[in-house]
């Protein structure tokens, strides 16, 4: 072993055995993947060994140019993304998830306290296996660096290597367009390196100022109040309202609500919440509804437990830090901190027409057992881990559940509140997306695009309650994300060019 860390080896073996290394420690879920995607033929064992050769390839080339380029820099970026790829192969294995471009969103839109969620052993020992103890080797062998003209040879025949591997595959372009999304998205460290960027790129592209709507009209001067409550991983099949056997809206079941079928847009908070702000679907920055009803005329109040929202442009704001300042007595642990103060400061307003916004977090895992109160775990025993693969699937489920009693319990709260303003008022409840509570061995949610999501994570409730002077209801087979911006703008009155009356709910 001293003769291991005190003969200096030669650049080329050493770059060979980190890539060799990254191969084996962390690819075992892309080997798993394309041999699930292949037929058992020769072409098959083709796809898989150009797979894990071009990945050889790949890791050697940049390994040997960062530790000749940039020597000590380059050992300390390759030892990163060792650790990097420890966390990410955890994340892997015991989400199922993909990591793609909204994945990587989420993690950059997850604060600490939900990061904190996932903290375990297991990640622990991931880290300090695969991605710490090869970094001793990384710094205590010494490297013998060589020639530029060596330097040229290895990366040209890495380079040469890869463009074989792309000839003899010519034949199988259809097969590698099909699944390259899924499968790119477990190169280590490349699929996360790439979707990074793409993350901060597209996050760039959205934070340009917004192209303005057409301007509205309010159509009539008599006082209304819309509350829109944006739920979070809250899927249909849990909700007794649409029948599941639990009763898990005892509350809600007595409020005369109407429950539509709807279906979510995406499958991660940010991409969601800006689809249920958006007027239609669209990859460009329009004025999100909070904005576009501001400017004209509508008082907005937002309240929010949660994050990844677009860019907010409305003086009555309030996250989590805020309610805690503003209501130091309530319990901000729990989302029943967004109606603290709210009947007041309801009353308090002026306008003719208000938009009430309140972003939950109730049922984001994975720590479903500490998304509510005490008084609502109702159905037990309920899981406590993290790892969620691991865990008893009906404890699992249990948890969630207490979470739906919870949300049940914040909305018909909603309910009582604007039944007591003795004004025309509505509620619109919808969640973001649903979640995945092991069906099929995949939890939670946002790991792959809604193309792909299972229904779990897209079939979500859509909730709706109105004081006896409000309007009819239209009868809908389904309904979606793009239905809120021209129901709310209907309800509260509002006509302007891109108001599509189909989208509204109501007659």
């Amino acid at each position: 072993m001293k003769r291991i860390f005190t003969t200096p080896t030669k650049l080329t073996l050493y770059a060979l055995v980190l890539s060799l290394y990254t191969l084996i420690a962390f690819h075992k879920p892309l080997l798993d993947l394309v041999l699930e995607c292949v037929e058992r033929d020769f072409n098959g064992y083709l796809l898989v060994g150009s797979i894990l050769l071009l990945t050889l390839a790949a890791n050697f080339m940049v390994y040997y140019l960062l530790l000749y380029l940039l020597r000590i820099v380059g050992k300390i970026i390759i030892a990163i993304s060792l650790i990097a790829n420890a966390v990410a192969l955890y994340f892997v294995n015991t989400y199922e998830v993909l990591i793609t471009r909204d994945m990587m969103g989420n993690l950059f839109n997850t604060n600490i306290s939900e990061a904190s969620g996932f903290l375990s052993f297991t990640p622990l020992l991931y880290v300090a296996l695969l991605g710490i103890a090869p970094c001793i080797y990384i710094f205590k062998r010494k490297v013998e660096y060589g020639s530029w003209r060596r330097m040229f040879a290895n990366v040209g025949v890495a380079i040469a290597s890869i463009a074989v591997i792309g000839v003899a595959n010519m034949g199988n372009v259809l097969w590698i367009d099909h699944n390259a999304p899924r499968v790119g998205s477990l190169f280590l460290p490349w699929s996360y390196i790439a979707n990074t960027i793409r993350h901060f790129h597209h996050q760039a592209m959205m934070n340009r100022e917004e192209i303005p709507l057409p301007d509205a009209t309010i159509t009539n001067s008599e006082r209304e109040v819309c509350v829109l409550v944006i739920g979070e991983s809250a899927r249909k099949g849990n909700f007794s309202l649409y029948g599941y056997e639990r009763d898990t809206n005892p509350l809600l079941s007595s409020d005369s609500v109407t429950v539509y079928d709807a279906v979510a847009s995406a499958t991660s908070t940010t991409v969601a919440v800006k689809a249920i702000l958006d007027h239609k679907p669209t990859g460009k920055l329009y004025e999100i509804l909070p904005n576009y009803l501001s400017r004209n005329g509508v008082e907005v109040i937002w309240r929010s437990t949660n994050f990844g929202e677009p860019p907010l442009h409305i003086q009555n704001k309030s996250n989590l830090a805020k309610l805690r300042e503003r209501y130091p007595d309530a319990d901000d642990r729990y989302d029943g901190i967004l109606l603290e103060g709210l009947r007041e400061e309801i009353c308090a307003t002026t306008a003719d027409k208000l938009l009430v916004i309140l972003h939950t977090s109730t049922s984001h895992g994975p720590t479903y057992n500490k998304k509510y109160p005490a008084a609502f775990e109702r159905y037990t025993p309920v899981c406590t881990t993290v790892e969620m693969s691991k865990a008893d699937p009906q404890e699992l489920v249990n948890a969630y559940d207490n979470t739906i009693l919870y949300t049940d319990y914040l909305l018909h709260s909603i309910i009582e509140m604007l039944r007591s303003l003795e004004q025309p008022s509505a509620m619109i409840y919808i969640s973001d997306h649903g979640e995945s509570l092991g069906e099929g061995n995949i939890y939670m949610h946002g790991m792959v695009s809604a193309s792909m999501a299972p229904r779990e994570q897209l079939d979500i409730p859509f909730i709706v309650w109105q004081s006896a002077e409000s309007r009819e209801l239209k009868e809908l087979n389904e309904v979606g994300h793009h239905h809120i911006f021209h129901s709310v703008m209907d309800y509260l009155d509002l006509r302007s060019d891109i108001f599509d009356e189909e989208k509204s709910i109501f007659n």
